[in-house]
């Protein structure tokens, strides 16, 4: 059965065996909070690299048992973050996760060409969403909205992979893509309308395997039926879509942060494409979002 909500994820990874988390400058109260709670959940295992004092400190404010943690005392945020990277590739740990450090030195660590994370020189680099929104039936599984200016159409080929894997990981058999823009007529002198159009056809070719791709698709007529059946548009994914690609980041970042902000939408989000899952969220969001955040890494981490 496929999951529809976000607290669906948790309950399905604690049936899968335990990853070993490792966090990045994990100084804060929610990363701290959001760890120690997938812990004593059994989702995962943890290492935190960060102030040892701190963190500890932290544990004390909320109650919590430091031992529940392996602590890795690296003060230093930059150098925490090139530590936790070390980790991993040593096989000492399954999940990256950002902690009280900004995002560019997050992603500059797991980019880095000797110590950082990337499986290879060509490897693409995505962010991959998953939100759960009061209006909607089921998750939305979206991408990109944090680290993709402007796809081009490789890339975008990239991240309607991604979409794909993380659904297929949430168990979902045969996810509905909707790639978009601003309309769902085929307009060559739009970019989006352009590279929607190949991406489908080369999922009907056989290029792209384990779902069912259409585009252009407009966001109404991608989520909202009766938009539809007013337009009356033939496509197997429209009003029921799984996956949604945005056409740039602008886009992305909008409808994100409209979900979660206006819609009263809930989220968890990671980095795609590295060795490992990666999670990122912003360092204001809730221990809550960084805990779904967790448990979707967990999901599809192999």
């Amino acid at each position: 059965m496929s999951i529809t909500k976000l607290d669906q994820i948790i309950e399905f990874v604690k049936t899968k065996p335990q990853k070993r988390l490792v966090a990045a400058y994990a100084n804060d109260a929610h990363t701290i909070e959001a760890v120690n709670n997938a812990v004593e959940m059994g989702i995962v295992k943890a290492t935190l690299v960060g102030d040892e004092a701190t963190i500890k400190g932290v544990c004390q404010t909320l109650n919590i048992n430091p031992d529940n943690f392996t602590i890795i005392q690296e003060a230093d945020e930059n150098k925490a973050a090139t530590k936790a990277c070390e980790i991993i590739n040593n096989g000492e740990g399954n999940i990256l996760m950002k902690g009280l450090l900004s995002t560019d030195k997050y992603m500059r660590a797991i980019l880095n060409k000797e110590r950082g994370l990337m499986p290879g020189p060509k490897a693409v680099l995505s962010h991959v969403t998953v939100i759960q929104t009061p209006r909607y039936h089921k998750l939305i599984i979206c991408g990109d909205v944090a680290i993709i200016p402007a796809p081009d159409l490789n890339q975008k080929v990239a991240i309607t992979n991604f979409l794909i894997q993380t659904a297929k990981a949430l168990q979902i058999e045969n996810p509905k893509v909707a790639l978009l823009a601003a309309t769902e007529q085929m307009l060559p002198g739009m970019p989006a309308c352009v590279d929607a159009a190949i991406i489908s056809k080369m999922s009907e070719r056989g290029q792209i395997k384990g779902a069912t791709v259409d585009g252009p698709l407009g966001l109404d007529v991608a989520i909202d039926m009766e938009s539809v059946q007013i337009k009356k548009l033939k496509s197997e994914v429209a009003g029921d879509a799984d996956c949604l690609l945005f056409p740039n980041i602008e886009a992305g970042n909008l409808f994100y942060k409209s979900n979660t902000k206006l819609a009263g939408g809930e989220l968890g989000a990671m980095v795609v494409g590295a060795k490992v899952p990666c999670v990122l969220s912003s360092r204001g969001d809730s221990a809550l979002t960084k805990l779904y955040s967790i448990a979707l890494a967990a999901a599809v981490c192999k």
